[in-house]
């Protein structure tokens, strides 16, 4: 099989067997983790811009272990250090750095849609890793394969997604991905932290948490974006915490084998207990390592365009 895309710009564009391809190559990676020099020369001599114009620590970091693991050399741009500062457009930057001749670009962007304005004017592969509020590819493909490697397969599982829907991009793209692989999506958050038109989404909404964890594999909470409270859009901390944030009294309604996913940074004691993200059903730290593994996939396919040999 060859690898048939330039871009990952969501996980709309994924059939199912790419999915299972990009799993296969990330369960195989898996096996450096383990070893003492966890370094192969698979992507010797090709090079990989990180341009993120938002603040990332996991993402960044993420993607810039997998490209020296995969003995790619990686280079860092942020905002801050950019042009874009100085007033540079993003079409120059990304002429800029085409000129550079990387084999691919990481991208992470405060508008939707930069990922593919730079995929459309740049020959070189380009990896959206998070761009505005619309997706987030790379953390819903990592969020899977976490469960992927604990049950195998998704498909008829229950997941129920928590918190900020509204300015989630990680939420649009599980929800997608998560539909994708036969899983039954459920969202609760207060009403106003819900997008317009989630009624039309594959999912289940709940305004209830009670009645929202009944019955389900796996609670996927979300970070709380605190700049929001500016906006007005809940009353305080203490009463979101209150009827949002996950607690023991929660689980206990769930399925008794639930597993708890956050893809950080965590507000603990605001959107989930410190209990719970640190007890033995918690997956945050696997999320982490999926994430290295996966990127490292994701970056070997299309750097080299060859998928399984």
């Amino acid at each position: 099989m060859k690898w048939q895309h330039k871009d990952l710009l969501d996980v709309s564009q994924l059939s199912r067997s790419e999915i299972t391809t990009i799993f296969e190559t990330a369960g195989r990676f898996q096996e450096l983790q383990e070893r003492p020099v966890k370094k192969v020369p698979t992507l010797k001599g090709r090079s990989v811009i990180l341009f993120f114009a938002e603040p990332s620590t996991r993402t960044k970091t993420s993607f810039d272990v997998a490209g020296k693991r995969l003995s790619a050399d990686t280079f860092s741009l942020a905002k801050s250090s950019s042009s874009l500062t100085k007033g540079e457009t993003l079409k120059d930057t990304a002429l800029t750095l085409q000129a550079m001749a990387p084999d691919a670009i990481v991208i992470r962007h405060w508008c939707s849609g930069a990922a593919r304005f730079l995929a459309d004017r740049l020959e070189c592969a380009v990896i959206n890793a998070g761009d505005g509020r619309h997706a987030h590819p790379t953390q819903a493909l990592l969020d899977s394969f976490t469960l992927h490697q604990e049950w195998g397969d998704v498909a008829g599982k229950t997941v129920l997604i928590l918190g900020d829907i509204a300015h989630s991009r990680v939420a649009r793209s599980n929800v997608i991905l998560l539909n994708k692989l036969g899983a039954k999506v459920r969202l609760c958050g207060p009403r106003t932290l819900l997008p317009h038109g989630v009624k039309q989404w594959p999912v289940t909404v709940y305004s209830d948490l009670n009645e929202a964890v009944k019955g389900v594999d796996v609670v996927m909470c979300l970070r709380l974006q605190l700049e929001r409270q500016k906006d007005g859009l809940l009353p305080d901390l203490r009463e979101y915490s209150r009827t949002f944030g996950l607690g023991q009294r929660h689980i206990d309604l769930a399925n008794p084998d639930v597993r708890i996913m956050h893809p950080g940074p965590m507000n603990r004691g605001v959107e989930i207990s410190s209990d719970l993200a640190d007890s033995a059903g918690s997956l945050v730290l696997d999320q982490v390592s999926s994430g290295v593994v996966v990127r490292m996939a994701l970056l070997f396919l299309y750097m080299t365009r060859k998928g399984e040999e």
